[in-house]
């Protein structure tokens, strides 16, 4: 990826990262992968646990939900999730390119903490939530009835990013 953020097309790049939430119950984990694109997070997979399956539902939503016509490069940091022999075996089987961070290096994956920093900053705000449960509610709000349809990013020109995407597919532009 190299850092290159900005993408001209959709379903040409994805990034991926994992977060964390505080739980009465224990943690809670959240995978996303967002399309470069529209800076859309196109899909999310959350678990109590930081197991492979985790990034693994993630990435085969995401494919499944796209149905890309052409390789993408998905690009993550280097946790064990991304190396496992499944997620490797998965991404060359659906024309997925990897691409990953250098070590110790959060820059490279600056979009996803973006992302996350967002998340936590305006919805979560060191919240412990009583349940996994409200927690997965509460991520699902956030998610997929406010970052994606209602708030507006500077990068997309102070639209949303399915305002965005929607005003891509129509071939008009942004305005």
């Amino acid at each position: 990826l190299q850092r290159e953020f900005t993408v001209d097309q959709p379903d040409r790049v994805w990034v991926t990262d994992i977060t964390y939430l505080r739980t009465w119950q224990g943690w809670l984990y959240l995978a996303v992968v967002m399309d470069l694109y529209a800076r859309n997070i196109v899909v999310w997979s959350m678990k109590p646990t930081l197991a492979r399956e985790l990034v693994l539902d993630a990435v085969v939503m995401a494919v499944w939900r796209r149905k890309p016509q052409q390789r993408v490069l998905v690009h993550s940091d280097q946790g064990s999730q991304y190396g496992s022999d499944d997620w490797q075996r998965f991404c060359r089987a659906n024309n997925l390119e990897q691409s990953m961070s250098r070590r110790g290096n959060c820059w490279d994956n600056a979009v996803a903490e973006s992302f996350f920093s967002s998340l936590k900053k305006e919805r979560i705000k060191k919240r412990i939530y009583k349940t996994r449960d409200l927690a997965k509610a509460d991520v699902f709000e956030y998610i997929e009835v406010f970052y994606n349809r209602t708030r507006r990013h500077s990068h997309l020109g102070g639209v949303s990013p399915e305002a965005f995407e929607r005003a891509s597919q129509r071939g008009s532009g942004v305005s």
